[in-house]
């Protein structure tokens, strides 16, 4: 059953607050998954890999073979379901299991988005994330990095460092965050890191205008001796046949 139907049940069934909330919720999980397998797609053509949503995941838990990748720093907005109090997060814990059957060529990926409390109204109501597209796709990137590095065994590539992108909201308050209270200890990127993340974005696109550029005059150049070519096999041309006459 596709996503999309599975919102229209979930919204049949469901009444007042929780019409947006479950449709919110259904429509990330459905981003999520469109864009994990369009990218794995282009990454691994050969191989079928299936996302799963599991939030009883728990971290460092793993079957054989299986090999973990957390991500601590991804901004995500949140919405209290019992006082209807927004906040912006850049601290959401996402946490992936991963497997690949290399024989039958088959992966799988289990992933749990860590939940908050609302410090607003001091509910013990945990509340779930909702992510931009343009977010979910840095983050699966980075998975899809750490897939080649522990299930291929290459050279992912460099992960990016999301916090690096945005203004930092504040402290973390570890007591509202489920992640925290299962143990889970959120690292702050240092300056260094920062500054080369951000410098290695700038030399990305840097090197993709110089690319265009380079080609561009490339271009122009071989127009250019293409035409004098054709000028100087006319004059000759019309020199041999000037003689003849």
């Amino acid at each position: 059953m596709s996503c999309v139907h599975q919102v229209d049940i979930k919204l049949m069934i469901t009444y007042g607050w929780q019409d947006n909330r479950t449709m919110s919720t259904s429509l990330t999980t459905c981003e999520w998954k469109k864009v994990f397998y369009e990218k794995m797609e282009v990454a691994k053509p050969a191989d079928s890999w299936e996302l799963i949503i599991d939030p009883a995941l728990k971290p460092n838990e793993l079957g054989p073979g299986w090999k973990q990748y957390l991500e601590q720093h991804a901004s995500g907005r949140f919405h209290c379901s019992w006082c209807w109090h927004t906040w912006q997060s850049a601290n959401v814990v996402i946490l992936f299991h991963m497997h690949l059957d290399r024989a039958q060529r088959v992966g799988s990926v289990r992933m749990r988005v860590f939940k908050q409390l609302c410090y607003q109204c001091g509910t013990s109501r945990l509340d779930e994330s909702s992510m931009l597209e343009e977010n979910i796709e840095g983050l699966v990137d980075n998975l899809i990095t750490s897939l080649r590095e522990q299930c291929y065994d290459e050279d992912g590539g460099q992960y990016r460092i999301h916090v690096a992108s945005r203004p930092d909201s504040g402290l973390h308050r570890s007591e509202f965050c489920e992640a925290c209270q299962e143990g889970i200890v959120h690292w702050k990127p240092s300056e260094k890191l920062l500054e080369e993340d951000a410098a290695y974005t700038d030399a990305s696109k840097k090197k993709g205008q110089a690319g265009f550029i380079s080609s561009f005059f490339s271009f122009r150049w071989c127009l250019f001796w293409g035409a004098l070519c054709l000028v100087i096999v006319y004059l000759q041309f019309f020199r041999g046949r000037s003689g003849f006459l």
